[in-house]
């Protein structure tokens, strides 16, 4: 009787298995690493959000901080809201000025929204945004001046790095039509994971801000790479792209920002790299094709109520 044989993968056989896994591997690790920093990057950011906003919340007041404007001291007023307002009910672990940034573990280059390019670490106001020190004080008789404020930064027990804007002017909320950088009073850029890569907005590098002196809003939109369709209105004309499904049109998780995070991404438009002039809000005023809806200027600032068969651009934000 003769023996069967034993049937046996030959050494070209396991070699091209080995290198169809290693292929495999190489295309699919990566992917499921970086959706893995997804997950932590979103419920950090989230966290972190949280922290601040009930921070902010239990301050009376934003303004009146960094009194210390023009009077030679070395405390810069953003450093000095670190100081004297915020650490009074945020735990901070490590406060540093602006000649320190890098010990708190800011960045000196980050790559802006969508990776394309790569920028200085903002150190001052106007380097967020040039526009932010023009039309100061107009609009309204609450509205006090910006002034382009050094940034200091701080560090959180979570690990976090935390750069901070500060207007010590900054008004009241107004129903009326107004320019943000009257209105805006800390502005925070955050790197989720100080020093350590990738260093770029809208992954491990974000911004949150904080409006109105007093009963303060506090926003962090994450907006999305290009703007949604051209030709946006709330008309709800069959032949002009409406403003809300534009978002949803480009992705079901994202959607038309609020005023204040229109306002949000205005102060910080270093990292997003808005071309277009006026951009739609979703915060409406009244319905109906001759109603009105808040829009954002990006030129100079100005947010203003428009009728809403208006066509702007519209610049979508994550749900």
């Amino acid at each position: 009787m003769k023996k069967a044989k034993k049937q046996a993968f030959t050494l070209t056989e396991v070699l091209i298995a080995l290198v169809t896994i290693g292929i495999i591997a190489a295309i699919m690790i990566p992917a499921i690493l970086l959706n893995f920093n997804k997950r932590a990057w979103d419920t950090q950011r989230k966290a972190l959000f949280t922290r601040l906003t009930q921070a902010i919340q239990q301050m009376e007041t934003l303004g009146n901080y960094g009194v210390t404007i023009g009077t030679g001291s070395d405390v810069s007023v953003a450093e000095n809201f670190i100081l004297n307002g915020l650490s009074k009910v945020y735990k901070i672990n490590t406060v540093c000025n602006l000649n320190k940034l890098g010990h708190c573990g800011i960045p000196e280059k980050l790559r802006i929204l969508g990776g394309l390019s790569e920028v200085s670490f903002p150190t001052k106001m106007s380097e967020l945004n040039p526009v932010l020190l023009q039309n100061i004080g107009q609009k309204g008789s609450d509205e006090g001046s910006n002034v382009d404020t050094d940034a200091a930064a701080f560090t959180t027990l979570n690990g976090e790095s935390i750069a901070v804007f500060y207007n010590p002017y900054c008004g009241a909320i107004s129903t009326s039509n107004h320019y943000v950088q009257n209105k805006m009073c800390v502005n925070f850029v955050y790197d989720l994971n100080g020093a350590q890569g990738p260093n770029q907005v809208g992954k491990d590098i974000g911004f949150i801000t904080a409006f109105y002196k007093n009963d303060s809003s506090v926003v962090a939109p994450i907006p999305y790479v290009i703007n949604g369709l051209s030709a946006s209105s709330f008309s709800e004309s069959a032949d002009i792209i409406d403003a809300v499904t534009s978002c949803s049109t480009l992705d079901k998780d994202l959607r038309l920002p609020d005023k204040d995070e229109l306002a949000s991404i205005f102060v910080n438009a270093l990292f997003v790299n808005l071309t277009e002039g006026n951009y739609w809000s979703g915060s409406i005023i009244s319905a109906g094709i001759n109603g009105y809806a808040w829009e954002q200027n990006f030129a100079d600032g100005n947010q203003l109520k428009a009728v809403r068969s208006l066509t702007n651009a519209v610049r979508c934000i994550a749900k």
